[in-house]
């Protein structure tokens, strides 16, 4: 299983919770900041460590060895924590996924693959892996779920023009990706950026019909 921590709504009737999947060498407390940043009383936060140790934070899957098997077994991870969520009471059409960097990757893989529709899904700084794979195996309701990626055009670590070729080749697969570049480098860029964030998040929020609290 892996480790993660709820920080509970303001409100706390709402079931609505945004998963949050930090990047390389990071780790959960890397996004303590985020729920005051965003300003949602309406909204959970599911804190997730990834499962392996890396230089006092932790890795998704292994960068410079076998990826591939790393994200298999992240994607499989957390889809047993959002299976378990939803029988918690957490709905997947009320639960947002947000990923920086690695987190953006995994996100990608689950907002494609999961076999239920999420609220949202916020990637950010990311790449892809195996878009042919991801094309071939997408769920169902793949063509239903709303993305937001974001990239800086000054990444010196994962140069904007090879990820937002993969965008593109998933964008003529009608997945609904709204992609936006920001002059930044592998961060997120201040207010700016999360201002973009935070529209995109209501916006999805707003669109679900069901939901009794206000926004």
């Amino acid at each position: 299983m892996l480790d993660y921590e709820l920080i509970p709504a303001k409100d706390t009737a709402s079931r609505k919770q945004l998963v949050v999947l930090h990047g390389l060498g990071d780790s959960i407390e890397g996004y303590r900041w985020l729920p005051s940043a965003l300003k949602f009383p309406w909204l959970n936060y599911l804190l997730v460590n990834a499962p392996d140790e890396y230089y006092g934070g932790y890795s998704w899957f292994d960068l410079y060895g076998d990826a591939d098997t790393g994200i298999r077994r992240s994607r499989k991870l957390l889809a047993e924590l959002l299976d378990k969520q939803r029988e918690e009471g957490y709905p997947a059409e009320e639960t947002a996924l947000f990923g920086f960097s690695q987190g953006c990757l995994l996100v990608m893989e689950l907002g494609i693959r999961y076999p239920h529709p999420f609220a949202g899904i916020v990637g950010i700084s990311g790449m892809l892996h195996d878009v042919e794979g991801l094309i071939r195996e997408k769920s169902d309701v793949a063509l239903q779920q709303r993305f937001l990626v974001t990239h800086g055009t000054y990444d010196p670590l994962l140069p904007i023009d090879p990820v937002r070729r993969q965008i593109q080749e998933l964008q003529q697969q009608k997945i609904q990706i709204d992609w936006r570049e920001f002059r930044k480098e592998h961060t997120i860029a201040g207010e700016e950026e999360l201002k973009v964030i935070c529209e995109f998040l209501n916006s999805c929020y707003s669109a679900i019909k069901s939901s009794p609290s206000a926004l």
